[in-house]
């Protein structure tokens, strides 16, 4: 489970860190909490990460999600959402995720193989009790994404989409436009340096619609409680396993660091499984070795320490683990800000922010920009040379003690700051810069640690009295893609994919296992090079893209030519039916032939022979498609080939997309009826099929054509 079981470990394990708020009254009062101010009259901006809580804008568990939702009551319950934050002068920006992401290709694998295990014990629930299936196994429609975006455009709540990492994103957009909290359920954020951070799964509206509650996690009181300085985060997440360097990749580490003696010691092999420790049990162990690190920025020396029982390529084990503490260090680093708070006229443009001594979290300016990308975390070590003489204080000043409880277990609104000013600075406040994390883990490692407990650098028990040195380190959003796929090629026969059960990781728990036998996480497939896209294209895809107007497979398939397909809810022991994948998977081949003009080009192509008289050569595009569905694995892609119109040669994409006259017009309204195979003139024509009814018609006309070529081809 990684670092994203550091979400449930706070709200079992630190109770006193999860408080309860009310929106509307944060938003009456002129104090944010910490000092900080709000103009007069203005709203309390909050970003939501549409992600973490799918099922809270759709409005609850109601039972309806399982025959697809309904669009009336998700409506509704927008509706009511957008005015409760009007009439209590909040002010949301929703932020989907439109990101590929190659790099969090395994982690997409391994929930793709969860909830298609989740589909069918809903099928089988349905069939058997014929009653509602358990709220814990929500699965949300392929589509209830998509319909949200477009209820809350409706509603003009601000929409955006992600575009490359989504988590990164969401960090500096809520740090780059004076965000002053986020809402969002995700271990990548709560270590992060959020000015706020709400829990997405408590927000509730109430039925009069006047009362919007959720939870606040106050970080600084996990940090207390763990013992453990902000400062040290990075490395601390680093090392709970995570996208970068998996769980299974420290399974040694984390064995090593329990102990023979562990009473858990013996279930480490099990029946030649490999076996991860209880995540509450890894996330204690791990924090008790990040505070005795003396020196956290000698990045070679802990890496040298924690793959000592590594038994394969440990090398890249190395590599990967810097990566990952850049990954951390650019989510954890603070933008540079004017000391005044101005607020944004609109998204996009970076704001000016409260000055740290306004919020009382006194920080260390960093010298290097936000954007600055740098080659190696060492590079960056000086940035965090002046947070030692900080660290290094007196005993009394550096103590959890000196952290006074009053305020500590209150909501923001309750207390003017967390901590008093004239007592002296907490380490809780004077690193919270340093906030960080990620997410959930796979790919390799099955070996044993057969000796002892890891030798740690230092015996020390001081505390946070400890030299916090924390390299910042930029990387690309998706950079991490070439070295995953070389741990890939490097591991061969030793990942190990985990089907673990959600709540099974506490001491009392059964303790998951990985899959006995070692297989690949996922095997990616090379394709040839996609069509050349004209720049204005490219330009307006990306605009709409990030504006949350256009779905997010469109821009996948013109940039990266391949998309990820979700599970959907569907009975995999029916041998008649095809899956929805199959089902609508002539569509997306005609859709990429539209987006790639593979009509043009071929009719170039036959003009190009006539000319040379010869045999035309045919441009053939490949896109890949992820997807898990009965009798497929979501591990490896299928090729898919765009496919040209047989009726009519289509314009270019350029002129489809960007032409203003009537005819481009009539153009574009061919193009769809040509991909759902229904380019006929009676479609067209009001007396037969009325305008707002299109659409359904041609959904059930392709569906019951595709359904009877299947079944043709069944018993034929």
């Amino acid at each position: 489970m990684g670092v994203q079981g550091f979400q449930e470990y706070i709200e079992k394990h630190c109770p006193s860190a999860v408080v309860p708020v009310e929106l509307q009254k944060l938003a009456r009062g002129s104090m944010v909490g910490g000092g900080r101010q709000r103009p007069p009259q203005s709203p309390l901006r909050l970003l939501v990460d549409a992600e973490n809580c799918l099922h809270r804008l759709y409005g609850g568990f109601y039972t309806d999600w399982v025959s697809g939702g309904q669009w009336n009551h998700m409506l509704g319950y927008l509706a009511a959402l957008s005015k409760a934050c009007f009439n209590g002068n909040i002010e949301l920006l929703v932020c989907f995720n439109g990101a590929l992401e190659k790099g969090r290709l395994h982690e997409w694998v391994k929930r793709q193989v969860n909830e298609r295990q989740t589909a069918q014990q809903i099928i089988s629930h349905i069939q058997n009790k014929g009653t509602p299936p358990p709220k814990v196994w929500f699965l949300p429609p392929v589509c209830m994404a998509h319909c949200i975006r477009l209820a809350l455009l409706r509603f003009r709540v601000g929409v955006v989409q992600s575009i490359e990492d989504h988590h990164l994103e969401v960090i500096a957009l809520c740090r780059e436009n004076g965000f002053h909290g986020l809402v969002a359920y995700d271990s990548d954020y709560a270590l992060c340096n959020i000015p706020y951070y709400f829990n997405a799964h408590a927000l509730k509206l109430s039925r009069n619609g006047k009362s919007l509650t959720t939870s606040q996690y106050l970080m600084h009181e996990v940090a207390r409680q763990l013992d453990l300085n902000p400062n040290r985060f990075i490395i601390f997440a680093s090392l709970l396993g995570n996208h970068i360097l998996p769980d299974e990749d420290l399974a040694a580490f984390h064995w090593s660091l329990l102990g023979p003696e562990h009473p858990l010691a013996s279930l480490k092999v099990r029946a030649h499984q490999l076996v991860l420790p209880p995540c509450d049990v890894v996330i204690k162990a791990v924090a008790d070795y990040v505070r005795d690190i003396p020196d956290i920025t000698d990045l070679e020396a802990v890496a040298k320490d924690i793959f000592k029982h590594s038994q394969s390529c440990s090398d890249d084990k190395v590599i990967r683990f810097k990566k990952a503490v850049e990954y951390y260090s650019v989510a954890s680093k603070p933008p540079h800000f004017p000391p005044h708070f101005v607020r944004p006229k609109h998204m996009g443009v970076p704001a000016a922010v409260p000055s740290q001594k306004m919020l009382n979290i006194p920080q260390v300016p960093l010298p290097a920009k936000p954007g600055a990308q740098h080659s190696c975390p060492e590079s960056l070590v000086e940035c965090s040379l002046a947070l030692d003489s900080l660290e290094r204080g007196p005993p009394e000043q550096n103590s959890c003690s000196n952290i006074p409880q009053e305020g500590k277990h209150t909501p923001l609104y309750e207390r003017s700051s967390p901590i008093n000013s004239d007592q002296a600075v907490s380490p809780n406040h004077t690193e919270a810069a340093f906030f960080n994390a990620s997410s959930t883990s796979s790919s390799s490692e099955n070996e044993e640690s057969l000796g002892t407990t890891a030798n740690h650098f230092s015996d020390h028990k001081g505390g946070w009295e400890k030299n916090g040195h924390t390299s910042h380190s930029e990387n690309t959003p998706e950079g991490d893609l070439e070295d995953q796929t070389k741990a890939d090629l490097c591991v061969t026969s030793s990942v190990s994919l985990g089907s673990q059960a959600r709540g099974l990781h506490s001491l009392n728990a059964q303790i998951p296992s990985l899959l006995s036998m070692p297989t690949r996480n996922h095997m990616d497939i090379t394709i040839p090079p996609l069509p050349a896209v004209a720049p204005e294209v490219l330009r307006v895809a990306e605009h709409r893209h990030k504006k949350g107007l256009m779905y997010p497979y469109i821009y996948h398939t013109l940039t990266k030519g391949e998309i990820k397909l979700s599970v959907t809810i569907e009975d995999e022991a029916n041998k008649d039916l095809p899956s929805a994948v199959q089902l609508f998977r002539p569509i997306r081949q005609y859709v990429y032939g539209v987006l790639f003009s593979l009509a043009e080009a071929r009719k170039k192509a036959e003009r190009l022979a006539v000319r040379k008289n010869c045999l035309p050569e045919y441009t053939h595009v490949m896109v890949k498609e992820w997807a898990a569905y009965k009798g497929k694995s979501p591990h490896t892609p299928e090729l898919v080939e765009a496919l040209p119109f047989r009726e009519w040669t289509c314009p270019n994409l350029k002129k489809l997309w960007l032409g203003k006259a009537v005819e481009d017009k009539n153009r574009r309204m061919r193009a769809f009826l040509a991909c759902m195979r229904s380019d006929t003139p009676a479609m067209l024509n009001p007396a037969n099929v009325p305008t707002p009814l299109l659409v359904l018609c041609c959904v059930l006309r392709l569906t019951t054509w595709t359904l009877e070529e299947s079944s043709w081809l069944l018993f034929s």
